[in-house]
């Protein structure tokens, strides 16, 4: 089977580092979704704003390796990074066939009169450019399984850090911009293996490349430069 793009995924998040790792954990995190030119068609999305929720399925395009054969498990970010896991109990982005399947919320479908109906998401755990492949609305009464279980993720706590930007770097960014940018920061982008508090890590953010530095549960930033 021979699968293509239907429409590309745009974020402030401009790199795979600071993504979050799932879908909803930054529930105000901004995004849209332009379709290609054969499917810029107002029919093709008639009835979608009814729903709430999305679910998307798309590509890991930035992966350099994907798990294969030889290589079946991953080192999950909930387990610290250091203990491996078969690739099909969990939801790693080094997969067989680089695929993703996220749920966002649907925040409206507007009519552009250059690229069609543009879908305008929060939520979403992709970087900017993404290809998308499919999108179908998520229904509750399928979809919804509020007392399953969830493996090793229900054993697990996770603990968001603290985030402290200073004024002079806060007055750079719209306060929705912000409160999205501490959110995102908060999930603690680095890789779970890390533990440098002098390490100065540099995240993509808009137009600029967000710098910060980690000590225990508090990451501060400490400058932004423009990209």
């Amino acid at each position: 089977m021979e699968i293509r793009p239907i429409a590309h995924f745009h974020s402030p998040l401009k790199s795979k580092f600071g993504i979050p790792r799932q879908s909803g954990l930054v529930i105000d995190l901004p995004g849209r979704i332009v379709f290609t030119p054969d499917y810029r068609q107002a029919e093709a999305v008639r009835g979608l704003d009814d729903f709430d929720f999305l679910w998307l399925i798309w590509e890991f395009s930035e992966n350099g390796h994907k798990a294969s054969a030889q290589r079946l498990t991953v080192r999950p970010p909930r387990l610290g990074g250091n203990r491996r896991m078969g690739v099909f109990a969990t939801r790693s982005p080094f997969r067989p066939n680089n695929l993703g399947l996220s749920c966002v919320r649907l925040d409206r479908v507007e009519d552009d009169s250059h690229l069609g109906p543009v879908i305008h998401v929060r939520g979403a755990d992709l970087m900017d450019g993404t290809p998308i492949y499919d999108i179908k609305p998520y229904v509750a009464y399928a979809d919804a399984h509020p007392d399953a279980r969830s493996g090793f993720v229900d054993r697990e706590v996770w603990r968001e850090l603290q985030v402290c930007v200073p004024d002079a770097v806060a007055t750079l960014f719209s306060s929705a911009d912000l409160a999205v940018l501490k959110a995102t920061l908060a999930q603690d982008p680095r890789p779970q293996y890390h533990d440098d508090p002098e390490r100065v890590y540099g995240m993509p953010f808009l137009n600029l490349d967000v710098r910060f530095k980690v000590l225990g549960d508090v990451l501060t930033v400490v400058e932004c430069v423009r990209l």
